[in-house]
């Protein structure tokens, strides 16, 4: 275990570690965000999240221009 913590502390090693975790993190990622229908979906509505404000929020200047 000491040799393998050894050879993972040398600088010219831990270029390739850090490039494999990050490899596997983003692979991880694209698979949880591309496998399940509900999550897909669920995702998919996301985007029009700032479109609705922007509505709610003229909507609710019009109600406060139209009580004036």
């Amino acid at each position: 275990m000491s040799e393998l913590l050894r050879w993972i502390g040398q600088f010219e090693n831990s270029k390739i570690v850090a490039l494999l975790i990050f490899f596997v993190t983003f692979c991880a990622i694209i698979i949880y965000v591309f496998t399940g229908k509900r999550r897909k979906q669920r995702l998919e509505s996301y985007k029009y999240i700032p479109f609705e404000d922007d509505e709610n929020e003229s909507r609710t200047q019009r109600k406060v221009n139209d009580d004036e």
